[in-house]
């Protein structure tokens, strides 16, 4: 693998992620008018009507743009409640509790000496109790952000290997990752809802009565389609976002340490015992290092796959290690 130097990568990972993150907006603006095409164009089809077909796009364009405004507040609505929550969602989702200074001094001075070097406010410390290794960082602003840390990670790693560990979250803060994935995460909740929504309204609501009810029943059954695609879609750009910013992460440690060979030697003891048991939710496994429900290997990911929460360690460590 080619080395092309510690800021190209950054520069290149950063636009690499503007741009999956702009996609998000454009699905749901894309969803929405194919939602009126496909609707009317069934309409159109089932009155036979030539005219109706000739007239399909401007019935199509009016109502997505009476309708976008409706779609674009539910949406903030929506991230407005998940913005201010994440947090205790996040704590229950990983069972995460605070590291007091008393508790660990060695922790804290490691993230405090690491802050002051950048002139960063210092993070909440929070551990989960399980003997695998795995680590997140987590956050919206100076007030939540929290760099949590298995009690495995904490007892099984020599100062240099959790420094670079520590690094590489801190790194998530800096470069605000941990902005950006909640707000993939919150986009793929919403897909996901309103598939769930909608397959329940089809399957309770005996809507395939009468001439009404089969009108309704296409328009929920055109809508279960559209968001499965687009939560198919949205996943897979929110995994892209993550596995690029996992490689930014990586060689912010490396900038941190500068020693690049630490954190590939945490990897490595990571690899072997990632999986933390408390952690169920796929949405909250991207946030750490390493993919904390791998399960001992029993499920395997190739290099390439579309699907993959995290780019594969083995790769990651053959780019520390040319720095």
């Amino acid at each position: 693998m080619e080395y092309f130097g510690l800021q190209s990568q950054i520069r290149k990972n950063n636009t690499n992620s503007v741009l999956i993150l702009l996609m998000f907006p454009v699905i749901f603006a894309g969803l929405t008018w194919l939602f009126f095409f496909f609707l009317l164009l069934t309409r159109s089809h089932s009155a036979e009507s030539m005219e109706g077909q000739f007239n399909l796009m401007p019935s199509v364009n009016y109502g997505f743009l009476h309708t976008i405004p409706w779609v674009t507040i539910g949406v903030l609505i929506w991230f407005t409640v998940a913005w201010f929550s994440h947090s205790s969602m996040i704590k229950k989702a990983t069972g995460s509790k605070p590291l007091s200074r008393n508790d660990n001094k060695r922790v804290y001075n490691l993230v405090e000496n690491l802050c002051i070097s950048k002139g960063m406010t210092m993070p909440q410390i929070n551990i989960i109790e399980d003997d695998s290794l795995n680590a997140f960082a987590s956050g919206i602003d100076a007030k939540t952000y929290t760099v949590s840390l298995s009690r495995g990670i904490i007892d099984k790693l020599d100062d240099h290997e959790l420094e670079a560990v520590i690094a590489h979250e801190l790194t998530h803060i800096r470069n605000r990752d941990v902005r950006l994935l909640i707000i993939s995460i919150v986009f793929v909740g919403i897909f996901a809802f309103l598939s769930e929504m909608l397959f329940r309204s089809l399957r309770f609501g005996n809507l395939g009565r009468g001439k009404k009810g089969g009108s309704a029943g296409a328009a929920i059954f055109i809508g279960i389609i559209l968001a499965l695609v687009g939560y198919l879609i949205a996943s897979l750009f929110r995994f892209a976002l993550s596995r690029k910013r996992e490689f930014l992460a990586d060689a912010g440690s490396a900038e941190l340490t500068r020693n690049p060979l630490a954190l590939a030697s945490a990897l490595r003891k990571i690899s072997a015992d990632p999986t933390i048991e408390a952690v169920q939710r796929k949405d909250v496994a991207q946030m750490f290092i390493e993919n904390p429900q791998i399960g001992n290997k029993k499920f395997t990911v190739s290099a390439s796959s579309l699907f993959a929460t995290h780019p594969p360690i083995a790769k990651r460590i053959e780019i520390l290690e040319q720095f």
